[in-house]
């Protein structure tokens, strides 16, 4: 029997700074909620809205695969491996931090809000040498089908993260009914509804809700109307 957790989008946590517009799914920074602590491996999963030209100044992080996904508009990175980047709608950042590094983002644009989930998970080897990487999807590949995002084996040009994960996104049409299939044994899923509404495994979630499923080897993901959505495989131990 599957084991399932559902966090509706208003039960998050909230910290509004002006600058920076920021929803948690986990316990993150002053919000504190020891219910909420993570899912298996995965430690953060952050909704930021970041005011046009401002952004986060350099600090440090190490032995975390921080991904960062932008939903709207653009965030420009930059940090000690000497990488300067901007990363764009569709396509996807991951930095291994590793042994250690410091690194800034600001919004990318002087004019537009950024809009970006940043998504911590705990890696797999501890301390490896700091990297980067980031590409670009071609979201007419995800269009009624489960796109390969982040991997541990490149798998369909997907980014590398240095644990046993997989990510994927979705562009549902109404009607659109698939069984999603776990990689790993030991393995859970953290299902995020970025838009619309999805029914996976008979649980309705609507716009920015999340449901974590562990204990089952698949489950079933049917879009009510059309949806984008989220998948977020990772261990669970």
């Amino acid at each position: 029997m599957s084991k399932k957790i559902i966090h509706k989008a208003d039960t998050r946590g909230h910290a509004n700074h002006g600058w920076l517009d920021s929803h948690h799914t986990f316990s993150f920074a002053r919000y504190h909620n020891p219910e909420r602590m993570g899912f298996g491996l995965l430690r953060v999963l952050n909704d930021d809205v970041v005011a046009p030209g401002m952004g986060f100044g350099a600090h440090p992080h190490d032995n975390m695969e921080i991904i960062s996904i932008p939903l709207k508009g653009s965030l420009a990175h930059q940090d000690s491996t000497g990488t300067k980047e901007v990363i764009r709608t569709n396509e996807v950042q991951i930095m291994s931090a590793g042994s250690g590094l410091t690194h800034s983002e600001f919004n990318g644009s002087k004019t537009d809000e950024v809009n970006f989930l940043q998504i911590w998970v705990f890696p797999k080897e501890q301390d490896i040498t700091p990297r980067y990487e980031q590409k670009a999807f071609n979201p007419e590949d995800r269009k009624n089908k489960l796109q390969t995002v982040v991997a541990p084996d490149k798998e369909g040009g997907a980014v590398w993260i240095n644990q046993d994960a997989w990510f994927t996104l979705g562009s549902l049409e109404s009607g659109f009914a698939e069984n999603y299939k776990l990689h790993k044994s030991g393995n859970g899923v953290y299902a995020f509804v970025l838009e619309g509404e999805v029914t996976i495994d008979g649980e309705m979630l609507s716009k920015r809700d999340g449901m974590g499923i562990s204990d089952t080897d698949s489950f079933s993901i049917k879009a009510a109307g059309n949806a984008e959505l989220l998948l977020l495989e990772v261990p669970m131990r």
